[in-house]
């Protein structure tokens, strides 16, 4: 008989596993950045997410009503850094992840902004942060 993962605590004193959606590499243009010439010209930003699902409905149910739809979470994020007027990478990171988390209820994400090939030798230069429901 093959070894079985023992099963979890149902009483409460372990949280439960969560199970995470992941977007990587998206990129989008966009104008962000303090220095005039940097308002002037949209630059290609990359977003990386990860996000935690509010249960395993979906994984049981086999229905998008029960998960996070990615492409609306795409499209939301397009459409903020379509209509944003945020200078700093900080900010309209923090700006996409209160959207997320509060427009599609999501427990826990942790986001990657950067700007690419900005500066001569550097590929991209960013934040990252992770944040969660209050």
């Amino acid at each position: 008989m093959p070894d079985r993962p023992a099963p979890r605590p149902t009483d409460g004193s372990q949280p439960p596993a969560a199970d995470t959606i992941f977007i990587r590499e998206f990129r989008h243009a966009t104008r962000i950045g303090v220095y005039p010439w940097e308002r002037l010209i949209p630059q290609t930003v990359q977003i990386d997410l990860e996000f935690d699902l509010p249960g395993r409905h979906a994984a049981d149910s086999r229905r998008l009503e029960d998960t996070i739809d990615y492409s609306r979470v795409v499209a939301r994020m397009r459409d903020i850094l379509d209509r944003h007027d945020e200078t700093l990478l900080e900010s309209l990171s923090e700006r996409i992840a209160a959207t997320l988390l509060a427009e599609f209820r999501m427990p826990r994400l942790r986001l990657s902004l950067a700007k690419l090939a900005l500066l001569p030798g550097v590929r991209a230069l960013g934040i990252t942060i992770e944040r969660r429901q209050p």
